[in-house]
């Protein structure tokens, strides 16, 4: 059905940046306050104020484009953007539109074939937010929170160059991981720290013209996001080979009903009626504030990868999985510096804990890596004792649970306290294999009439009379040797 058609997608993504007052105002921009207690007398307008900018937000802009790599301008302008609706108290917006801040720009996201593709960002602007109309707490009245009013955001719009939902969700994911890289937003979804408007339209495959595009706004979830292209792809192909027409407008995603609805005809910037704000002196950026910021740079995820990948000897999927937030990467690195050992020996094992056991913890008990049970040092000392044999990695999955549960303090410390620790005697373990060829005699004649795979049997039955403490590698080699000799 889609194969005679196209899709063309770019997103705008409203970025709020992490400063302690608004970006015209000293009042706070904390999540979670009482409505209206955080709108000062500039963000709700009052005859005879000001806005005075925030420097933090210059910065913090400038950041963004240098990571982007693009364009930022010595010289840019606030404008006001008119339009009239209940939480926003001025009527009008402070923006940026003729002379924005970054221009030309563009991120590297993964294919689905393993490739590389660049998409261009055309600009990153600086503006206020505006408040919030709260519906569901009345009863056929709205209710207005003016406490976002204010606060700062950079908007980052894209180039009309992902061809599907897949690409799009890899670009805001890309994107939001950088902005959280960069420490200049939280990026919490649920907060509205990190929104998305997804312009989607479709076109005869082959050809070059824009179809007619719709406006998707405030999508604030990359699985939303997702659905929300899906739906409006296909409403557009339905609507225009059953001969109509697609109408310019600006639409709701409902994540209950998994479809888009209209909310209103989409405005174009004339309709806005821009012009250059006159309470506000164009912002002036010179060399040495650039390189500053440029000097201020952290690693970026794209660079940390390729280091993972080349110190730590992971692949590809395990480097990517591991630098997606700052948070995780430093966790990780933490936990190889605490083993001890190699890094290019310790990062695989590392890696699998994290991505396996750990991450499995963080789901069920639903928490970020900041808030993890088990420390990186934790768990590096553990993965120390994995490698130099004081414990199998089947006791390492006992201790690690232990662990998580606060049920002590250090690998070290449960293992000394439970007797724990790996069986490595010779002897020892030949004692426990003797054992188990001599109890298991139809067993040892099903394995010497070609039977191998019940080897596995066998070596269980010793890590279960040595109650797990015998070393697997050793018990495995000392049984084949074994049985072989009675064939």
């Amino acid at each position: 059905m889609t194969s005679a058609w196209e899709t063309v997608i770019g997103l705008e993504v409203h970025i709020q940046l992490a400063t302690q007052s608004k970006i015209f105002s000293s009042a706070p921009t904390a999540y979670g306050a009482a409505p209206n207690t955080q709108a000062s007398a500039v963000d709700i307008a009052l005859p005879g104020v000001l806005p005075v900018i925030n420097a933090e937000v210059i910065r913090m802009a400038t950041l963004f484009g240098l990571a982007i790599d693009a364009e930022i301008a010595p010289r840019s302008v606030f404008a006001r953007k008119h339009y009239f609706y209940p939480d926003l108290p001025k009527g009008y917006q402070i923006s940026q539109f003729e002379l924005p801040i970054v221009a030309r720009g563009h991120l590297d996201i993964a294919t689905a074939d393993g490739g590389e593709k660049r998409i261009g960002i055309t600009r990153a602007h600086l503006e206020e937010d505006a408040g919030k109309s709260l519906h569901e707490a009345f009863d056929r009245e709205t209710g207005i929170d003016l406490n976002r009013a204010g606060t700062p955001l950079v908007e980052c719009v894209s180039e009309p160059e992902m061809a599907s939902a897949a690409e799009a969700v890899a670009y805001a994911r890309k994107l939001h991981s950088l902005v959280t890289y960069l420490g200049i937003c939280d990026g919490n979804m649920a907060e509205g720290s990190f929104r998305v408007d997804a312009n989607v339209s479709v076109r005869p495959r082959g050809t070059s013209e824009f179809g007619t595009r719709t406006e998707t706004k405030n999508v604030n979830s990359f699985r939303f996001l997702e659905k929300a292209i899906e739906y409006e792809v296909e409403r557009q192909i339905d609507v225009l080979e059953s001969g109509g027409t697609i109408v310019q407008e600006t639409r709701l995603y409902d994540p209950d009903a998994d479809e888009t609805r209209s909310m209103r005809s989409k405005e174009e910037a004339h309709d806005y009626r821009y012009f250059p704000d006159p309470d506000l002196l164009p912002v002036a950026i010179d060399a040495d504030f650039i390189e500053a910021a440029r000097t201020a740079l952290p690693e970026l995820p794209d660079a940390k990868r390729r280091r993972f990948e080349s110190d730590y000897a992971l692949g590809g999927a395990d480097a990517m999985a591991l630098t997606d937030s700052r948070a995780l990467a430093d966790y990780f690195e933490a936990t190889v510096a605490a083993t001890g050992g190699v890094p290019s020996v310790q990062g695989k094992p590392a890696a699998n804990w994290i991505n396996s056991e750990l991450t499995a913890v963080l789901n069920r008990l639903s928490r970020p890596i900041t808030e993890a049970p088990v420390s990186a040092e934790q768990l590096g000392g553990l993965l120390a004792r994995i490698a130099d044999n004081t414990i199998s990695g089947k006791i390492a999955k006992d201790v690690f649970d232990a662990l998580a549960a606060g049920e002590g303090e250090s690998a070290d410390a449960i293992i000394a306290d439970r007797g724990l620790k790996q069986i490595t005697d010779s002897s020892a373990i030949e004692a426990f294999v003797d054992a188990a060829i001599t109890d298991n005699p139809d067993q040892v004649q099903q394995y010497l009439d070609g039977k191998t795979k019940i080897l596995g049997f066998l070596v269980g039955q010793v890590m279960k009379a040595s109650k797990g403490k015998a070393n697997p590698k050793e018990v495995n080699q000392l049984m084949v040797a074994k049985l072989d000799a009675l064939a």
